[in-house]
């Protein structure tokens, strides 16, 4: 089965910078992002710029995600939407199936040993599972899966975007992946420079904070794709 975002990111090789394009609402660490602006407006504004994907975090205590505004986005939207989110039992695999997402974040840190089941039961539910990595020991719980979309993120998440991570991480961990998994590169992508770093060792790169710290996320994105 080739799912909604690995079907995108594909069909953009060769014409287009891939970017899953985040629609993020608040950072630990630059704080309000969405700065009183319409969210289903930058979401038009990323499907005219190009994106590949849609992200959003529905993780409320410290971004501030909000799980009716992401099914209104996944109504909304015509491209793959991701769900981001600490998600740590089958039931939120299940609710964010039913409103309609077409992938779901899997933290290898957070799932473990537990994170080939975790992905078969998204795969049941018609989701794509985006399995996260940051640590090259964490390579040893995708080892089972035959195939799939890995990021990489470019952040630790225990440190909730303080610890100043860059694309170093991409570089240093993509080398190791196999090639049966599609690569992306995630957080801390500020610029051209660091995303061209980035797609030198992955095929698509996800992008929130540069774009929403942008007085026109939209315009910001199409650079980015364009670039």
């Amino acid at each position: 089965m080739v799912f909604g975002l690995t079907h995108s990111i594909l069909k953009a090789r060769g014409k287009k910078n891939a970017i899953i394009a985040e629609i993020k609402v608040y950072s630990p660490k630059d704080g309000d992002l969405l700065r009183g602006r319409d969210p289903i407006e930058i979401l038009r504004d990323y499907h005219r710029a190009g994106a590949v994907g849609i992200s959003y975090i529905t993780e409320r205590k410290y971004f501030r995600g909000n799980f009716k505004l992401f099914r209104e986005i996944c109504e909304e939207s015509s491209l793959p939407v991701l769900r981001k989110d600490f998600i740590v039992n089958k039931e939120e695999i299940e609710r964010t199936a039913e409103v309609g997402a077409s992938a779901v974040l899997l933290i290898a840190r957070k799932l473990k040993t537990k994170l080939p089941e975790f992905a078969d039961v998204a795969r049941e539910h018609c989701l794509e599972p985006l399995i996260e990595i940051h640590e090259l020991n964490e390579l040893r719980y995708i080892e089972s899966l035959n195939h799939g979309v890995i990021g990489i993120n470019n952040r630790d998440i225990e440190k909730l975007e303080k610890d100043g991570g860059n694309v170093k991480i991409t570089e240093k961990i993509a080398p190791f992946l196999p090639k049966r998994f599609l690569k992306i590169s995630e957080s801390g992508i500020r610029n051209i420079k660091d995303l061209k770093r980035a797609l030198q060792y992955a095929d698509a790169a996800l992008i929130g904070t540069a774009l929403m710290l942008s007085s026109h996320p939209g315009e910001k994105l199409k650079e980015f794709v364009e670039a």
